[in-house]
């Protein structure tokens, strides 16, 4: 009677109420993820958006490297009340520019899927503004001012 339980049902292994055990779809390949994660769905949308406005604006800008990072690393004694969204970081000499998105702030401001790419779109359409020196709306036609403040 191990295996099946007085109603005749068998028995799952459930006994702290936790539901099921193991990955809820079986990969095709073994070792990978069928499904992708958050940071991988976040890196290929970031990617589309920057490769857009870079290939645009290729000639004014010059060497830029971008990047995704989780989170921003804060001073101990940080006092404004926001967490930045992303990090531009001018070029010198030897060195490039430098534009990082932060996925995890942008992601909490973001309830789905096109809210997110509109945050994407606009973080990076207004850092591209800040380089160039140059209207936002004019980086990008899609770029929406929000003039709720």
């Amino acid at each position: 009677m191990d295996d099946v339980s007085r109603q005749g049902r068998p028995r799952r292994r459930d006994r702290r109420g936790r539901g099921m055990r193991g990955p809820g779809v079986l990969p095709r390949i073994p070792g990978q993820p069928e499904l992708r994660t958050r940071r991988e769905r976040f890196d290929d949308l970031a990617l589309g958006i920057v490769t857009e406005i870079d290939d645009r604006w290729q000639q004014r800008l010059g060497l830029v490297e971008y990047a995704v990072e989780d989170t921003p690393q804060l001073p101990d004694d940080w006092t404004t009340g926001t967490v930045p969204l992303s990090s531009l970081v001018r070029g010198t000499a030897g060195r490039p520019t430098r534009l990082v998105l932060f996925r995890r702030p942008i992601e909490h401001r973001c309830e789905d899927r096109s809210e997110l790419e509109a945050m994407v779109l606009t973080v990076v359409v207004e850092q591209v503004a800040e380089l160039l020196g140059m209207d936002a709306e004019d980086v990008d036609p899609r770029y929406e001012r929000d003039d709720r403040d």
